[in-house]
């Protein structure tokens, strides 16, 4: 299972939320007052982890959400070809292939280390 269960008033600011099946970043949460006929509500403000794309969602404070599991790791740059970049777990020692953007390609170098994100079956190389 790649994600756990947890309730909107568990979550905070810089947390992770699945959002239509994409892994997202909360970037913000208000909440509203409890009306005469129904709870508390919290809206969702997200950011997608590996499209970009903002999403929001409105749920009762008690409503459960899924969390994805984000997998942190470190590898190693074994090459670099045109718009993607081939790159070994420093763990497991997998090999696979990542596009990269061209600001990327210039930090970039062979034999360097890397952090990248893993969650869903998707990886992006994060924080250069």
């Amino acid at each position: 299972m790649a994600w756990q269960q947890a309730e909107v008033r568990e979550l905070k600011e810089g947390r992770y939320i699945l959002i239509d099946d994409q892994p997202c970043k909360i970037v913000s949460i208000t909440t509203s007052k409890p009306g005469k006929h129904g709870e508390a509500k919290a809206r969702i403000e997200a950011i997608g982890v590996f499209d970009g794309a903002k999403r929001s969602v409105v749920h009762p404070v008690k409503h459960k959400v899924q969390i994805p599991q984000m997998d942190k790791r470190k590898a190693q740059v074994l090459a670099i070809m045109g718009e993607e970049v081939q790159l070994m777990d420093l763990e497991n020692y997998e090999t696979f292939n990542l596009k990269i953007t061209p600001e990327q390609r210039e930090t970039l170098k062979v034999g360097g280390e890397v952090f990248y994100v893993s969650s869903m079956g998707m990886r992006k190389i994060f924080d250069l």
